[in-house]
């Protein structure tokens, strides 16, 4: 099973990228866009595990300290590693140092596990499109004069008061997600 750790967006923030999507997708056909209903803030891409590695990874998961909702704003846009040569289209995160944590706390409860913890800096963001790969500079002027266009890059807030464990199955339109199992803030509201 193919498996991440991920928030969920709220709809009216999907909402609101969608609209700021529809103004670009026509601006460019080097990018595959994102499906906007399966957005959400990964914390941890887990990858392949057995099935029955579930149960311990769920369990793993419930002994996590998660007692303060996370307050999120989405706003601003950029690219990874930069907008000259760009893999990756992305929605911005700001979030207050326990999302961080949070990610810390559900990569290292990975460890014991023998999933290997993250090398990179946890960069929380969303994707919105991924650029197929090319030969040389991909010509985005148009994309770019897009964005400069779509401007506010304000796409709402969250309150994250819960965590999920997903599955992701690639299919051709896309990776469909199936929701394991939810942890929540142990001062949330009750689920």
């Amino acid at each position: 099973m193919r498996v991440f750790v991920a928030l969920t967006v709220p709809e009216s923030v999907q909402t609101a990228i969608a609209g700021f999507v529809a103004k670009l997708r026509r601006s460019t056909d080097t990018a595959r866009w994102a499906r906007l209903e399966g957005l959400h803030v990964t914390l941890k891409f887990i990858g392949e595990v057995p099935p029955e590695k579930i149960a311990t990874i769920t369990a793993s998961f419930a002994q996590i300290p998660f007692h303060n909702p996370i307050e999120i704003n989405f706003r601003n846009v950029g690219f990874f590693p930069n907008k000259k040569r760009p893999i990756v289209f992305w929605a911005g995160i700001e979030a207050c140092p326990e999302l961080a944590a949070l990610a810390e706390a559900v990569d290292a409860s990975l460890e014991p596990l023998g999933i290997a913890r993250e090398q990179k800096t946890f960069a929380p963001h969303l994707t919105l499109a991924r650029f197929k790969p090319m030969r040389g500079t991909p010509k985005l002027d148009t994309l770019l004069n897009a964005i400069a266009a779509a401007t506010p890059f304000e796409f709402g807030s969250a309150i994250a008061k819960e965590f999920h464990l997903y599955q992701s199955v690639l299919k051709p339109g896309g990776a469909e997600y199936t929701r394991l199992a939810t942890f929540g803030c142990a001062t949330g509201d009750p689920r």
